[in-house]
């Protein structure tokens, strides 16, 4: 990483936690250089007018102003999710890196509470073998866990049959060419996955259930396979 990149970096660590510090220690070991060498990046920063200050103490560090830092990012929850999965696909290429800080500058700029809602709802989506498949999904779905409704399905299993069921939406599994729908299905009393092509009708219910967890055995597929999707 070139010096104005680091530069740049340093900035959006700290904007990223603003008003709490980073140590110089911290910052030395994220961007890989000396103690010493952060010490003039910081001092470079604040001659050019950064609003970067030290906090003295055994907590202290280096701060940036609040109010130097990004206003509100209006995204929504399922927005950064979106945005996050879309980023996700640059693993492995050359812009890997420039995608991550990307996304952590989008998650600390949004608001307190939005910015949570978005990695509980990340924390839904699973992907095996690190793999986000670019498959449509219906509406409906995409909207499920955000909405938090009994969804009224009509699913054609893997020999054409057709049922209906009434489904509560848990999180959703990506493979290598599919999306999977998790939920607790209430005709089979249990957790079932839901390949989203063979959804062939889905209406959302008024009724909001409550809440149920997806356990990593729900999943049955073996956990080193299985990687969360991450914001930060």
């Amino acid at each position: 990483m070139n010096r104005t990149d680091r530069l740049c970096g340093i900035v959006e660590e700290l904007r990223a936690v603003a008003p709490r510090p980073r140590s110089a220690r911290w910052l030395a070991a994220r961007f890989e250089v000396s103690v010493r060498t952060i010490e003039r990046d910081i001092s470079a920063l604040q001659q050019t007018g950064s609003a970067i200050y030290a906090e003295p103490g055994r907590t202290g560090g280096y701060c940036l102003d609040k109010a130097a830092t990004l206003p509100p990012v209006n995204l929504t929850p399922a927005e950064a999710v979106a945005m996050a999965l879309a980023l996700h696909r640059l693993r492995g290429t050359p812009f890997d890196g420039d995608a991550g800080t990307a996304l952590r500058k989008l998650v600390a700029a949004m608001q307190t509470d939005d910015a949570s809602a978005a990695q509980a709802l990340a924390a839904r989506v699973h992907l095996i073998d690190g793999l986000a498949p670019a498959a449509p999904m219906p509406r409906l779905i995409t909207d499920a866990l955000s909405a938090g409704r009994v969804l009224r399905l009509c699913y054609g299993d893997r020999d054409g049959a057709m049922t209906e069921r009434e489904v509560e939406p848990l999180g959703y599994v990506g493979g290598a060419d599919h999306w999977y729908l998790m939920g607790w299905c209430r005709l089979r009393d249990g957790v079932r996955a839901f390949r989203t092509d063979r959804i062939l009708r889905v209406t959302a219910t008024a009724e909001v259930p409550a809440p149920r967890v997806l356990g990593e055995d729900d999943l049955d597929i073996p956990r080193h396979r299985v990687e969360h999707l991450i914001l930060v």
